[in-house]
């Protein structure tokens, strides 16, 4: 991840609004870099769940059949614009049947291509697909940044209010208008057992507060490496016995990540209040290399 989004990703709290506070103390790049950088320290449970995925697993195969990525448009009334998502299509997909959707989001210094290019998702899709290691679904990466300017922030944008507000504006949008326009264009399933949320940093927050803040819309929630816009455990899950056995959750986090914090806080609210859930702690930091291999395991468990 570029240094300016795992910057970005610790100041989140405090400049993203009402719905994301958690500070009131002046917040620079300097003190961003400093809590970054803080020490990790591991607890017992803090262990891997899976080893890292095998060699060239999100390499493109040329003895691999390869889904389509194209590009959907759809009207946001929350931005008041026209907007944009890649959407990945297994091989083989037709209308003549129906599909479960994964929907991918990116984190804060990203946008909808973060997932396709720096992480390469669907060539992680595509090789396990192909191996009967995954079930065919639709993927949907969009811009969770729900402004009406939703490009990529430069530097001095990054840190202002207004683009953390805009992630926390992108709730309504994907349920609202995105799902929607999804399920009229593709030959989707619209049920929650058929339906999952991930993310990555910002967007693993994004996953989190939106799959448990809504939990008859999605049946499988992914949170990899979540950065401090994930709201507090209790607030997340307020009912612990409301979801219990109701979805897959998968937490993840590498433990040379200064974020594991946030990743530590939740397991261990889950573990108290018996909610099963996966806790995968890996050997990587804030990077590519975690969330790729998060999203290659992570994947073969959903839609079963």
């Amino acid at each position: 991840m570029r240094l300016i989004g795992a910057l970005a990703c610790i100041l989140l709290f405090s400049i993203a609004g009402a719905s994301f506070a958690r500070d009131e103390e002046q917040v620079t790049p300097e003190r961003a870099r400093a809590n970054f950088a803080r020490p990790v320290v591991l607890g017992p449970d803090d262990v891997r769940a899976f080893p890292d995925a095998p060699a060239g697993f999100r390499d493109v195969d040329a003895g691999v059949a390869q889904g389509q990525v194209v590009e959907l448009a759809y009207d946001s009334g929350i931005t008041g614009t026209l907007r944009r998502a890649q959407v990945y299509l297994p091989v083989g997909y037709s209308a003549d049947r129906k599909y479960p959707v994964l929907y991918l989001l990116h984190g804060i210094g990203g946008n909808q291509d973060e997932w396709r290019g720096y992480v390469r998702a669907p060539a992680i899709l595509d090789n396990l697909i192909a191996a009967g290691k995954a079930v065919p679904m639709i993927v949907v990466m969009p811009n969770g940044r729900a402004l009406p300017d939703d490009r990529s922030p430069s530097e001095e944008r990054v840190f202002t209010p207004e683009n953390a507000a805009g992630f926390a504006r992108f709730e309504h949008d994907l349920l609202d208008f995105l799902m929607p326009a999804v399920e009229a264009k593709y030959s989707a399933y619209a049920d929650r057992e058929q339906r999952a949320i991930a993310g990555l940093s910002m967007g693993g927050g994004q996953a989190l507060n939106f799959g448990l803040g809504h939990p008859d819309a999605f049946g499988w929630i992914g949170a990899f490496s979540p950065a401090p816009n994930t709201r507090p455990p209790a607030e997340l899950l307020p009912d612990p016995e409301a979801v219990r056995e109701r979805m897959l959750l998968y937490l993840s986090c590498g433990n040379r990540d200064g974020l594991i914090n946030v990743s530590q806080d939740l397991h261990a609210y889950l573990k108290r209040h018996d909610v099963p859930h996966v806790w995968n702690v890996d050997d990587h930091g804030h990077d590519g290399d975690s969330w790729a291999n998060n999203l290659y395991h992570f994947a073969q468990r959903i839609f079963r």
